[in-house]
């Protein structure tokens, strides 16, 4: 079987990747203070950016132009939390072979680790850090799951952008030239735009037409080549509804999202003052926001047929609140885009409801009464006796942190800066769980 030629063409030194100059520089000044001062600005970086952009590339380069042993391992396959400590530590640890400067340790697809799946991964990740002797590179398509929040916190974050079109087609070219097939200026371009700015996709998709026809023509990779699936984070789905210029753009990022419709309505909910100023475009927004969440309550109902209008009016309708677009000299602006104050809020009451029912089960318990009438008959009275004799019932109940919040939230007293933290944990805590969920 021939090598792919996304792998036999892969730059082998930093200098030899396409478009990408910050981030090589970036990237260059952390290995630098790490091997000549051993006083980083930063134990571990977090490459991230969309499939195909070079993320692993840029760190097997970088070994490679630096001399490094590159110890790399996959979060998303290694899934025995031992395994990737027992691994890590080694390589934190022993020598390196050959005669080397280094190491350099690569954790690639960090976002592909399962919280529930692989619970202690994060953690196991984190002590990594914070004990190793090497570099460390992590690399992530999504780093922005809530579950992440601890390692953004821990790492230098550095974003590859997707490739542009010149830089892509300079790519293809020479890889044309060096496997002497003839193919057509038309036919990388259309490549080039069906690819979405995935290098290793735009590789496969001209190294399939090859072989299979000899040479690329214009004609031939229109009939075979399809634009690239994928679905866009919630970032980008407001973007491209917001800056959509036709109807179906606006119709396709609606559809093309990896988070449900219901949960899409609640980004753009929150981010529609924000990408639109005139009072009459965000009421025509909004209205057309609610519409399509009576059809969407009507469809989850059985009348799917109605989930078209959900579509509509969620993307153009939204996306053509503006008056504004319909002018010639119409120009997006550019927003940065907030996660939904709503989901967090729910998931904060949902965690205190959760420390409500476990109260309320502790004292039915010793009691024996049902949790309804301890609710309306005990719990009262427990609060107004809790601040006298907190310490005996704080035993007896063996109650947690956030018990005893919900205690003195309902006696009306401030919680303890001790509950308070732990309550704010819990908060965040509820909402990675609500996101992934919906997500």
């Amino acid at each position: 079987m021939p090598l792919q030629w996304f792998l036999k063409y892969r730059p082998k030194s930093l200098q030899d990747i396409e478009n990408q100059d910050d981030v090589k520089k970036e990237i260059k000044e952390w290995i630098e203070s790490w091997l000549n001062s051993k006083n980083p600005t930063s134990k571990a970086i977090l490459l991230y950016g969309p499939p195909g952009v070079g993320k692993t590339t840029i760190a097997e380069a970088l070994a490679r132009d630096y001399k490094l042993e590159l110890i790399e391992m996959n979060a998303s396959d290694t899934r025995n939390i031992m395994q990737i400590r027992s691994i890590a530590e080694q390589a934190a640890i022993t020598g390196s072979l050959f005669g080397v400067r280094g190491k350099l340790i690569l954790l690639d697809e960090v976002d592909g680790i399962n919280s529930r799946e692989d619970a202690g991964a994060i953690d196991a990740i984190l002590e990594l850090i914070q004990k190793t002797k090497y570099p460390i590179i992590l690399t992530a398509n999504d780093p922005w799951d809530p579950s992440l929040r601890p390692l953004r916190n821990a790492v230098k974050m550095i974003e590859l952008k997707r490739l542009t079109k010149y830089p892509m087609r300079r790519i293809l070219k020479k890889i044309c030239d060096a496997e002497k097939i003839q193919c057509s200026d038309d036919a990388l371009d259309y490549i080039v735009e069906q690819s979405e700015g995935d290098a290793r996709y735009a590789i496969n998709m001209l190294q399939g037409v090859a072989e299979g026809y000899g040479k690329v023509t214009a004609e031939t990779v229109k009939e075979l080549v399809r634009k690239k699936d994928r679905e866009l984070d919630p970032f980008e789905a407001l973007r491209d509804i917001f800056w959509a210029k036709y109807y179906w753009q606006a119709k396709n990022a609606a559809t093309s999202t990896q988070i449900d419709y219901e949960l899409l309505m609640r980004w753009l909910d929150e981010n529609i003052p924000l990408q639109y100023e005139a009072l009459e475009d965000i009421w025509r927004a909004y209205d057309a926001l609610s519409r399509a969440s009576i059809f969407l309550s009507r469809a989850k109902k059985g009348e799917w047929d109605l989930l078209s209008y959900v579509f509509d009016l969620m993307g153009p309708g939204v996306a053509f609140a503006s008056l504004e677009k319909k002018k010639p000299t119409y120009k997006a602006k550019w927003v940065k885009y907030q996660f939904p104050q709503y989901i967090q809020l729910l998931a904060k009451s949902k965690e205190n409801r959760e420390y409500l029912d476990n109260l309320l089960r502790k004292i039915s318990n010793h009691l024996h009464n049902s949790s309804t009438k301890t609710l309306e008959g005990i719990l009262p009275y427990l609060v107004q006796y809790y601040k006298k004799y907190k310490d005996k019932i704080d035993k007896e109940l063996e109650l947690t942190e956030g018990e005893k919040k919900i205690i003195s939230t309902l006696s009306g007293e401030k919680p303890s800066e001790e509950s308070e933290a732990s309550g704010s944990r819990a908060g965040k805590t509820g909402t990675r769980r609500y996101y992934r969920r919906r997500s």
